[in-house]
Order: C-alpha cells, then structure tokens, then sequence
C-alpha cells in the first residue's frame, strides 16, 4: 500500500484518462484495485497526490513518457506456450498452410496483436516450422507494454509458461531447450518473430504495420468497453486483407459489436472473416 488515498472525483478522471489511452476499463468497484496501482507507480515517480499525478499525465508535455510507465503497471501480461491450442492449430492447418501453399512468391503475414511476453507467436511459428513453412510466413507480434516486449524477444521463460504441458505437441520440443526450471526458445524461431510496439488504439500505427491475412487478438477484449472494443475491431479489420480472418479468445464474442466480419467455422474454431 502506497497511502496516496484516492477519491471518488480522481477515480474518476483517472479511469478516464486510462480508459482513453490504453483502452482499459475500470468500474466503480475496482476504484481500491486502481487507485493501489496507479499509486504506487505515482510514489515511484515522486508524487505525493493522485491528483497531482493525474494532471501530470494529463497535460504535462512529459505525460506521454509517463502513461508508458504507467500501463506497465496496469497491462495484463497473462499467457503461456500454446494457450488455446486447438484454436490456433486451426489457424494454422486451416488458413496459413493452404494460403503459403497458394501464395507463390508472396509471404503470407499473420500478426498476433497484444503478444504480451511473445509465447502465442512463438507457439505458431513452431507449429509452422513443424510443417516446413516457417519461412513462408511473416510473423509480426506486439504489445503495448515494453517491458513485455523485451522478455518476449529474450524467448526465455519460467515453468508458468508452461502450465499446461499437456497441451504442448511434442514436436515444439525441436524448438525449445530445458535450462534448469527455464524454458528457452532456440534462434530460428525467435528470428522468425518481428515484434512491434503498437498501442492498440492507435489506428495510425496499426495502418503502418501494413496488411494482414490473418490476426489474432485473443483475450484482450475482455479488458475494454463496447465502444472502444468495437474501435479496436475496426482498425483491425482495415488491415486485414480480403478475405482476411481476425481470431480472438475462445471466451470472446464480436457477434454483439455488430462488425462488419462474418463469423465462420474453420476446423473445429470459429474465425472472423473479412468478406470482399
């Protein structure tokens, strides 16, 4: 506990402001939850109010430094090696292999969108390298959080990313190393991994990331109200190519969002395509 009280007014402000710029939505009832957070990052950063804190973010020209720091404390980082694995082995079975079998010359690009520490592009350029196609797709992965990005290209994690070893294939053990209680992911997959710095609801950024067959944004939506879900949605689906698909959570839904992407069953996961 850092003692910087917080009050219902800069509750308020502050929510909001993090709401605007990171997408993250805190209720009513998670005002002790993140007045805890954004006080001790306020305290490490030498301020003895919230509210002095908050107009620091707010207006100073040196804010913007400051969110970064901020949303290093308030991003969910959560993840590990082949969460969901029936999903993106679909993904990959599905739409990958045959598009980098009928793409010619053209390298197939697939981004996985809030990566966190990088193990769900890891885990698909393992499944690819398994089948011989790591080369024929561009894997680009990012996050908002740097701090995240940098364990993600070290590709050195601890048995918590590995917490569901069932559901590990066998194969991936090509691609990874045991070093005592670490795991270590060898070169040729941490090279096939082009990770970014992307605030998702920064449409500018997205839109230079160029275009996309295939996104996956899993689990990131449950962080965010409808409208600024729906945002982030449609940034994403401007940077899909036609035809394109966009993969999230198995738990997540777009069908209440009313996007503009039809939502289809691909072997045994459902996809959300880009029609035209």
């Amino acid at each position: 506990m850092s003692g910087l009280p917080i009050s219902p007014q800069v509750f308020a402000i502050l929510s909001a402001l993090i709401e605007e710029k990171l997408g993250i939505h805190y209720g009513p009832l998670d005002k002790d939850l993140l007045g805890d957070k954004v006080a001790s990052r306020a305290v490490e950063a030498g301020f003895d109010s919230l509210l002095d804190y908050y107009y620091y973010l707010r207006y100073d020209p040196a804010g913007p430094v400051e969110l970064d720091a901020l949303a290093e404390v308030l991003v969910v980082g959560e993840t590990y090696l082949f969460r969901e694995l029936d999903q993106l082995d679909a993904l990959v079975r599905q739409i990958l292999v045959p598009l980098a079998e009928a793409s010619g010359s053209r390298a197939v690009r697939v981004w996985s969108a809030a990566c966190a520490t990088g193990e769900e592009p890891y885990s698909m350029a393992m499944l690819l390298a398994e089948r011989g196609l790591l080369d024929r797709v561009e894997i680009v992965a990012s996050d908002v959080s740097a701090r995240s990005l940098a364990a993600a290209r070290a590709g050195e994690y601890g048995p918590r990313s590995l917490r569901s070893q069932v559901n590990v294939p066998p194969v991936a053990w090509r691609f990874m190393q045991r070093h005592g209680e670490r795991i270590v992911v060898n070169d040729e997959i941490r090279r096939a991994v082009d990770f970014r710095r992307i605030n998702l609801l920064d449409g500018d950024g997205i839109e230079k990331l160029g275009r996309f067959d295939a996104i996956v944004c899993r689990n990131v939506l449950i962080y965010f109200q409808d409208a600024t879900a729906r945002r982030v949605i449609d940034a994403l689906t401007r940077v899909l190519v036609p035809n394109g698909v966009l993969l999230v959570g198995v738990s997540e839904s777009l069908l209440r969002l009313g996007t503009a992407l039809r939502c289809e069953e691909r072997g045994g996961a459902f996809v959300y395509r880009k029609v035209g």
